[in-house]
C-alpha cells in the first residue's frame, strides 16, 4: 500500500458518523432528498463543483486537478430498502419499514472520503466525477441519471463502482473481466378463467389449476430448453388468486424473476415462457397474458478496466479474480453500457459471521470504510496519473 495512503486514517471517524446518520434516516429510491442534500453540502464544503437533481435526486461532485482533459467517474448508490430493520443498533432506522439493508450508507461514506482525500492530496491530472446515484434497488436510477445527461454535463471517460460483499472476508476484494452480475428480468403472468362455484368446476375454466400447470412447466425451461453450458435462473416467487374456500377465482397472478448473462439466453427463456403460456391456455380453456420486463441488463466489466480495478484493490488489500459472476443484479450495468469501466466486490465479513445483504439484521461493516476510500483514491491516482 502506498505510504501516502496512511493519510486516510484521520478521515474515518467523521465518515463513520456520517454513515450512521444516513443509516438512521434512510430514504427509498428517488426520494433521497435529505440524503442528497447532506451529500451536496459535504461536497460544497470541499469547494467542489456540485450538480444536483440529476435523474431525480442524483448528485455529482466534480474535482479538477492539473491540465489534462482525461476524466474518471466514481459512482456510488444511496437509496435504502423497504424492509423493517431488526439490528437493535443505537443508530437504527428512525423511519418505519425503511432501512439501509444493503450498505449504500457505507458506500456513500467511502466515496465522500475519497473526495476529501483527493481534494487534499491532488495527486492526479484530470477530472474526477463523484457520482451519487439514486434508486439502485430496482428502479433504474443509473438509467435515469444517464437519460438526464449525466455524461454530457459531467464528461466521463471511464466509470467504476464497488459494493460491499458479505461473502468475502474483510481485507479481500474481487472482480473479473466480462460478466460479474446478472441481468434481472421480471415476469408477471395473468391467468384468466371465468370464476364460479367450486362445487361445479365443469362449468368454468379453472384458473388455479392452469396456473399450477404453468408453474410446473416454467420450472423446466432452464433445465430442458437452455444449454447446460449456459447459466440462468428462473424462479416463481408469487402466486395470487382466490378469496373463498368454495369459489373458483376468475383470475390468478403468477410472478417471478429470471437471471442470466447473455441476451440470447434471455430471448430463449422469454420465447419459451410465451410458448408454454399459450399451450396451457389452449388446454385449460383459460386466457393467459405474459408481461416480461427486462429491467436491468447484465453488469459486464471491460477486461482492461477490470484489470485496473483489481490492480487498485491489490494496492489496498488482497485482490483476487472472482471465479464466477453472481446472479444478483446491479443497475451500474447501464453505466457500463455507456462508458468503459468495472465493478468490484469488497469483502466485509468478520470471522465466521454471515448476515446477507437485504436481511433485517444486516449492517455495513465500518471497518472497511478506509479500504473503500483507498480503492477509489488509488483508481483516480493511477488512471489519471500526473
Amino acid at each position: 500500500m502506498p505510504q501516502y495512503m496512511d493519510g486516510v486514517s484521520d478521515l474515518v471517524a467523521p465518515l463513520v458518523a456520517f454513515r450512521h446518520d444516513l443509516h438512521a434516516h434512510p430514504e427509498l429510491g428517488f426520494a433521497e432528498h435529505r440524503t442528497a442534500s447532506r451529500i451536496a453540502d459535504a461536497l460544497r464544503e470541499l469547494d467542489l463543483e456540485v450538480h444536483t437533481n440529476i435523474g431525480g435526486t442524483g448528485v455529482v461532485g466534480v474535482l479538477r486537478s492539473g491540465s489534462s482533459g482525461r476524466s474518471l467517474g466514481l459512482r456510488t448508490d444511496m437509496d435504502a430498502l423497504p424492509i423493517k430493520e431488526d439490528t437493535g443498533l443505537s443508530y437504527a432506522s428512525q423511519t418505519p419499514g425503511v432501512f439501509h439493508g444493503c450498505g449504500h450508507d457505507g458506500h456513500v461514506a467511502m466515496l465522500l472520503g475519497a473526495a476529501r482525500y483527493l481534494t487534499r492530496t491532488r495527486r492526479f491530472d484530470g477530472t474526477v466525477n463523484f457520482i451519487f446515484q439514486p434508486a439502485e434497488e430496482g428502479l433504474g436510477g443509473a438509467r435515469a441519471m444517464i437519460a438526464d445527461g449525466l455524461f454530457n454535463r459531467c464528461p466521463t471517460d471511464q466509470v467504476y463502482a464497488l459494493h460491499n460483499w458479505p461473502d468475502l472476508a474483510v481485507g479481500t476484494a474481487m472482480t473479473r473481466p466480462g460478466p460479474i452480475m446478472a441481468a434481472a428480468d421480471r415476469f408477471d403472468i395473468l391467468v384468466e378463467g371465468q370464476g364460479g362455484h367450486a362445487a361445479l368446476p365443469h362449468q368454468t375454466p379453472d384458473a388455479i389449476l392452469a396456473a399450477s400447470d404453468l408453474v410446473m412447466q416454467l420450472n423446466t425451461i432452464v433445465s430442458r430448453r437452455i444449454s447446460p453450458m449456459a447459466s440462468a435462473v428462473l424462479s416463481v416467487t408469487q402466486i395470487k388468486g382466490g378469496h373463498a374456500h368454495n369459489v373458483l377465482p376468475a383470475t390468478v397472478q403468477v410472478v417471478g424473476t429470471v437471471r442470466s448473462f447473455d441476451p440470447d439466453i434471455q430471448n430463449k427463456i422469454e420465447e419459451a415462457m410465451r410458448q408454454i403460456a399459450d399451450g396451457v391456455a389452449l388446454v385449460s380453456g383459460t386466457r393467459i397474458k405474459v408481461t416480461y420486463d427486462r429491467y436491468y441488463p447484465a453488469t459486464i466489466n471491460d477486461p482492461d478496466a477490470a484489470s485496473t480495478a483489481l490492480g487498485a484493490a491489490c494496492a489496498c488489500c488482497h485482490g483476487e479474480v472472482a471465479p464466477e459472476p453472481a446472479f444478483t443484479s446491479e443497475d451500474f450495468a447501464f453505466m457500463l453500457q455507456a462508458r468503459k469501466g468495472a465493478y468490484l466486490w469488497l469483502g466485509q465479513k468478520r470471522g465466521s459471521e454471515h448476515v446477507p445483504l437485504h436481511h433485517p439484521r444486516y449492517d455495513f461493516n465500518d471497518d472497511i470504510i478506509a479500504t473503500g476510500v483507498k480503492w477509489h483514491a488509488t483508481l483516480a491516482e493511477q488512471i489519471l496519473s500526473a
